[in-house]
């Protein structure tokens, strides 16, 4: 019964990914557009997840990494010239530092502590990004041209401002996103942060170092995030100081809740449901944002859990 349950699930995700594969032959010019944009902000709310709803540690300091990813490709392609894979690949290694100091120095306090240093910071960044107009260029933003958005990669040539590869490139991102947090939910790290998440005490107990592992989390989550900003300005060619607020902290934070904390698919669904929810309402009133939280409030009154998290509590629990 085990196994079988594992196979479900497996076969699940599966179906996911390879549905939003196929999307793209069926999707209309606008929705094309829409669904690449929201599978790379499904990959930052992924990486928000991994850290808030399996590990419990609540950030509101995300748009930073969200943002160090964003502004290391946009910065090196505008000013250094460097070729989209470069960027990429450059702003791994600056996401990652980036994960390691701030988890370093954030980890020393917990709770409401942990939140507000998590805010801190990225409310230096974000001034940071203001006042270092002559290369950032602020709330303007940086505009990369189509030449800089092309690239070469085992012999092939790829073009990012071509709406069919960023699709492809946006759903390949997505799906090993989901993959890599598949694997961690069913393996020891993941159960251990959510030991971690249940109980830190009795973790520690137990003979885990609950503060490595955070780090762990930390790290993961903000890399990831980086990926996600650095795929985000070279698919779309802009990088602007408006990532960097808290307002994309707190849509990560909405994507996970609404979606479902804690679940491998819920931070992709509630970034789906948020974004075409605020799409469509924005179409028909301009209180569109009064609409859309009336919605969520009855979601969250009828689906504490999340979508998919009300879901396993209550049918499926072999749900990751």
């Amino acid at each position: 019964m085990k196994t079988h349950r594992k196979l479900v699930s497996l076969y699940l995700h599966a179906a996911v990914i390879l549905g939003l594969f196929l999307a793209q032959f069926f999707l209309p010019d606008y929705l094309y557009l829409a669904v690449t944009r929201v599978m790379i902000l499904s990959v930052f709310a992924i990486a928000y997840n991994i850290l808030f709803g399996y590990t419990g540690l609540l950030s509101l300091g995300h748009a930073m990494f969200f943002s160090v990813g964003l502004y290391t490709a946009g910065l090196t392609v505008y000013h250094l010239e460097w070729s989209a894979a470069e960027a990429f690949v450059s702003s791994i290694g600056v996401g990652l530092i980036f994960s390691i100091l701030l988890g370093a120095v954030a980890l020393r306090t917990s709770g409401v502590a942990f939140m507000i240093v998590t805010l801190m910071f990225s409310q230096v960044f974000y001034l940071g990004t203001l006042y270092f107009t002559t290369y950032t260029r602020g709330d303007e933003g940086l505009v990369l041209s189509e030449g800089a958005r092309q690239f070469t990669f085992l012999f092939a040539s790829f073009d990012l401002s071509d709406p069919s590869v960023r699709y492809v490139v946006a759903w390949l991102l997505l799906s090993l996103s989901i993959i890599f947090c598949y694997v961690i939910a069913r393996s020891r790290l993941g159960r251990a942060l959510v030991a971690i998440r249940e109980n830190e005490t009795r973790t520690q107990m137990l003979g885990y170092n609950t503060f490595m592992l955070k780090l762990v989390a930390v790290i993961i989550s903000g890399t990831l995030s980086s990926i996600s900003g650095a795929a985000y300005v070279l698919l779309f060619a802009y990088a602007g100081s408006s990532f960097a607020t808290i307002q994309y902290s707190i849509d990560a934070l909405l994507y996970t809740l609404l979606g479902g904390a804690g679940t491998v698919l819920g931070p992709v669904l509630g970034a789906f449901l948020m974004f075409f929810m605020i799409d469509i309402t924005s179409e028909y009133t301009s209180a569109y944002l009064l609409i859309a939280g009336i919605i969520l409030v009855f979601l969250v009154m009828y689906f504490p859990r999340g979508i998919l998290g009300e879901v396993r509590h209550r049918w499926l629990q072999w749900l990751p």
